[in-house]
């Protein structure tokens, strides 16, 4: 019964439009008091869930990322990407991507990266003759890769869900090929698009202007190599990486490409400080509604059903993978993770599946999720950069849904694709 008032007042808030850290709190606080439990246990457990060393990480990623996106990072990564592959059929398509892959390593945010490249990359394959529908259609499902090639903030937090058992540092190691691997379906899918369209190529603008285009985009570039580096080598921790992340973010933007103004860095500021409150609350009530889902055995309770439809760890391994799709359209990523990795996690450790696998197969679950009506974010962001209907752009987008689908049922069932790099670089 308890776990019926804790799923019922879920659902019957979210109907109602109530915001997702509200429903997780008002739910947790409802089924406590039905429970005969003192209240005040929710506000423990919630003050539990943030009271982490590692969560500090998450504030100065989030921060660094804004500091990116306004200090013009954005522009010359797309300079480079336009370089390497416009000048194949639908080059802009394929140029998004790409840039999604470099800006994902450097700001670790989907809705950043949907927001900086969308700026400027929508509204320039509109004037070259692209459809609206197909331009938001690439932003939005690569604006993804960035949650899954580190730097990622949301792998800390599938960390810390946990217990504190997987690595941070392998976490960022193993979304190196699965990253790649996403960008490379998304890249396939809009080139097929492209030719089905007859979209157009941009000519090539020689290896000198290549060239300079790297040099350009390379300071931006470092991020990544800097933060993993330092991490690998010891020289500092994942969690002191993040402020390592937000000097150098600086230092590029305000004294390298001097493109960060005085107002950028201000409203960089009020949206990290505004994002990093809403994180961390959902962090904290998501805490006190996982709480009760270990408290009424609800993991274990799982495992039994799932055995019971079948004893081949590959189907469990697809109903969870349909499950945690499903669970995506309709809540956001920081409280699924939260929420789901207690529950799901000992049962894929269970068919065999390693936790860092697991870890990212998640993330690509759950980025398909923000790409995604009802609440994807992501989704949201892009048609508001393209001035389009979330039921246009959903016209063009089934063809890029299934090129992720294709990278997530490899990283499901094919192990290395996560581990070689970890297996040899982790710690």
């Amino acid at each position: 019964m308890e776990l019926w008032v804790l799923f019922g007042s879920f659902l019957v808030l979210m109907l109602i439009g109530v915001p997702i850290a509200v429903v997780l709190g008002v739910s947790s606080l409802i089924t406590i008091v039905y429970m005969d439990i003192p209240p005040m246990v929710v506000f423990q457990r919630m003050a539990s869930g943030m009271n982490s060393f590692s969560l500090i990480a998450i504030p100065f990623f989030i921060y660094a990322g804004e500091i990116m996106q306004y200090g013009g990072i954005s522009d010359r990564l797309v300079r480079l990407a336009s370089g390497m592959v416009g000048h194949i059929r639908g080059g802009l398509g394929l140029v998004n991507v790409v840039a999604s892959m470099f800006f994902g390593g450097i700001s670790g945010s989907a809705v950043a990266d949907a927001s900086a490249l969308g700026t400027t990359l929508i509204p320039m394959m509109k004037r070259k003759g692209f459809g609206t529908d197909y331009a938001v259609s690439v932003t939005v499902t690569a604006a993804t890769i960035g949650l899954i090639i580190p730097p990622s903030h949301n792998m800390i937090i599938y960390s810390i869900a946990a217990g504190g058992t997987v690595s941070v540092t392998n976490m960022f190691l193993g979304g190196f090929v699965p990253g790649v691997l996403v960008g490379l379906c998304l890249m396939a899918a809009a080139y097929l698009i492209a030719v089905k369209r007859n979209y157009p190529r941009e000519p090539f603008p020689g290896f000198a202007a290549l060239l300079a285009s790297f040099f350009g985009a390379l300071p931006g570039l470092l991020t990544a190599v800097i933060i993993i580096g330092g991490v690998l080598s010891g020289i500092f921790t994942a969690t002191e990486s993040s402020a390592i992340a937000v000097i150098y973010a600086v230092a590029v933007t305000a004294l390298g490409y001097k493109s960060l103004k005085w107002e950028d860095f201000k409203r960089a500021t009020v949206n990290a400080t505004r994002t990093t409150a809403l994180v961390l609350l959902i962090i904290g009530t998501a805490a006190s509604f996982g709480w009760l889902l270990a408290l009424n055995q609800v993991p274990a309770k799982l495992y039994e059903i799932l055995r019971a439809v079948s004893d081949n760890p590959y189907v469990i391994m697809f109903i969870v993978n349909a499950i945690l799709l499903f669970l995506g359209t309709f809540m956001d990523m920081a409280p699924l993770i939260i929420i789901c990795t207690p529950i799901f996690l000992p049962v894929m450790k269970a068919v065999g599946m390693d936790p860092v696998q697991f870890g990212i197969v998640l993330m690509i679950n759950l980025g398909i999720g923000l790409c995604t009506p009802p609440v994807g974010s992501v989704l949201f962001v892009g048609c508001a950069v393209g001035k389009i209907k979330i039921e246009e752009a959903m016209r063009a987008i089934w063809p890029f849904y299934a090129a992720m689908v294709v990278a997530l049922m490899a990283a499901t069932y094919i192990p290395w694709i996560t581990l070689i790099v970890p297996k040899y670089l982790g710690k």
